[in-house]
């Protein structure tokens, strides 16, 4: 019987790092604003690209269509989002951060930010120039979208 050496494999432990730094991120926005890991990501996407569908969202952070209608339901129940009717397509609503939903993101990217320079800092510039450029080839090799950016 085969087996794989969890150490060695790519997948295994790339997603031992994103789950420790979702986690770790969490503790700042669960802890501070009560919000979920997927109403963080729905909050963050439409911070950077207003007027997104919910299907949008999802295809950009990565996130199944049941996880963004509860994160949308959760971000509207708290007045941090709203909706607008898609004239082209009735069926589809433009989502849009709300001026209590952009104070909400722009209060927690300091800290967000402060993780990021803390790993930053740990790996240094060259390290962190090469898990980019990986990143960037991953996302590349897996026929991920490049990122929509905002307009």
């Amino acid at each position: 019987m085969s087996t794989l050496d969890l150490e060695r494999f790519l997948p295994y432990r790339l997603n031992r790092v994103a789950a420790a730094v979702s986690e770790q991120l969490r503790e700042v926005y669960g802890r501070k604003f009560g919000l979920t890991i997927p109403e963080w990501r729905v909050l963050a996407t439409l911070a950077q690209l207003p007027r997104s569908t919910a299907r949008e969202v999802g295809r950009h952070a990565r996130l199944h269509k049941t996880k963004v209608s509860r994160a949308v339901q959760g971000l509207e129940e708290r007045r941090w989002l709203s909706r607008a009717e898609n004239p082209a397509d009735r069926r589809e609503e433009f989502l849009s951060l709300t001026p209590l939903g952009t104070t909400t993101y722009r209060a927690i990217v300091p800290d967000m930010s402060a993780f990021e320079d803390r790993l930053r800092a740990a790996l240094g510039p060259d390290d962190m120039g090469a898990v980019l450029h990986a990143l960037d080839r991953l996302e590349q090799v897996l026929g991920l979208e490049a990122p929509r950016q905002q307009d």
